[in-house]
């Protein structure tokens, strides 16, 4: 282990890109809401509806997208958990996720609901007083796409008490094991014996994935399984790379689960056997697919280079802003009298556009605005006495972290 804990201040870059295109992958996905058959805030006339390319797509999406991305979430915070004790990991939690999600539902949340809603208020002003009338669908208050970032601070604090276990001699041999185990073809499925458990314990009493916290228990367990294992996985280079030598095994097993999800659930009467055909279909998919991409990642994308460092600094603001820009692009584009792929193409470039410029000109510029949407506080200039006197001018720079 020893040459590991060396490497593990070697950055991931792979863990940044990753990130980076799964997020992505998110603001594509908030543009297909509004051409789904699916409620969201703003739809188009015109839509795609059951069985159609598009809920193929976007339910294969769904499956794998956000457990994966957590799942990064949980290798990041073992890569930059070095000797933070409970306390401090999370106070930077605290300032990284809590901020943001309390800064979130006063500022971009509110112009999703009033957005949907307009027709019950005379301007964004007058809905503001009733933004806690009932919860969202039905009343107003909600997180919306802030679930994400919610539910890792309920982690961060499920967690905490257990970081020194997380660090100690006994996971080291631990992690020894699942080396062993991880070495064997497709031998990281282990991890689906847990999930799969959790999920069969825990979906019969919290059926739907609500993202309300409080009656999303089911989902809760599965990504807190998913974020330990970004911590497990990342915690061996010999883990990463078998993962990354069994890809195209855990690209097959994706497949074959895709195909069971989408084909056999259609094939029975019993709603026990349907569900049954999905539900564990759906984890084995999020899992394996999962695996394949991370695979693929450390094999293609571990470089670096000054785009990266660009956007990995704005990936987590993009994220946050990126959902009501689309909707009220959205809101606007949708009446417009052209064809569904001129309006699948105008939000998307002029959603793209508005979300970095918004980063760009106002979340970077100012303090403020970087602390509310989970960053660092620019770099201060503070003065040293050289010896001769003169005063010189040095720069405090902060160090990028892997911690979404």
């Amino acid at each position: 282990m020893a040459t590991e804990i060396l490497e593990k201040n070697e950055r991931k870059y792979y863990v940044d890109w990753l990130r980076i295109f799964l997020i992505l992958s998110v603001f594509l996905y908030h543009i297909g809401m509004i051409f789904i058959s699916w409620d969201w805030h703003v739809k188009n006339d015109e839509v795609f509806g059951y069985r159609s390319t598009l809920w193929y797509t976007m339910v294969f999406l769904g499956r794998w997208r956000m457990p994966l991305l957590i799942l990064i979430s949980g290798a990041g915070t073992y890569l930059a958990l070095g000797k933070r004790t409970s306390g401090q990991y999370l106070k930077e939690r605290f300032k990284r996720l809590f901020i943001p999600l309390f800064a979130g539902i006063f500022i971009l949340v509110p112009v999703q609901v009033y957005i949907e809603k307009s027709a019950n208020y005379g301007s964004l002003l007058d809905y503001y007083p009733h933004m806690f009338e009932g919860i969202y669908p039905a009343g107003n208050f909600s997180w919306h796409h802030l679930w994400f970032i919610c539910y890792l601070f309920f982690i961060a604090l499920v967690i905490s008490p257990f970081l020194n276990l997380l660090r100690s001699s006994r996971f080291d041999l631990f992690i020894g094991r699942m080396v062993k185990v991880t070495s064997k073809k497709l031998g990281a499925n282990i991890f689906l014996i847990p999930l799969i458990l959790s999920q069969i314990i825990l979906r019969p009493f919290f059926p739907d994935n609500t993202h309300a916290l409080i009656n999303d228990w089911a989902f809760v367990a599965l990504y807190l399984i998913f974020f330990l294992s970004g911590y497990i996985i990342i915690a061996s280079n010999k883990i990463v790379s078998f993962i990354m030598e069994q890809r195209n095994l855990f690209l097959i097993e994706s497949a074959v689960a895709t195909t069971v999800m989408f084909t056999f659930p259609s094939m029975f009467d019993s709603q026990l056997l349907k569900d049954l055909f999905w539900d564990i279909p759906e984890i084995v998919v999020a899992w394996s697919t999962g695996l394949a991409v991370f695979g693929y990642a450390k094999k293609y994308l571990n470089f670096d280079n000054r785009l990266r460092k660009v956007i990995n600094a704005a990936i987590y603001p993009f994220y946050l802003l990126h959902q009501p820009i689309i909707v009220i692009v959205g809101y606007f584009v949708v009446p417009m009298d052209i064809s569904i792929w001129a309006k699948v193409a105008f939000i998307l470039i002029v959603s793209f556009s508005l979300t970095v410029a918004v980063y760009w000109f106002v979340v970077k510029r100012f303090n403020f605005t970087r602390i509310i949407f989970g960053m660092k506080p620019k770099a201060v200039t503070r003065h040293n006495r050289s010896e001769t006197g003169n005063v010189k001018p040095a720069l405090v720079h902060v160090k990028s972290k892997y911690l979404l």
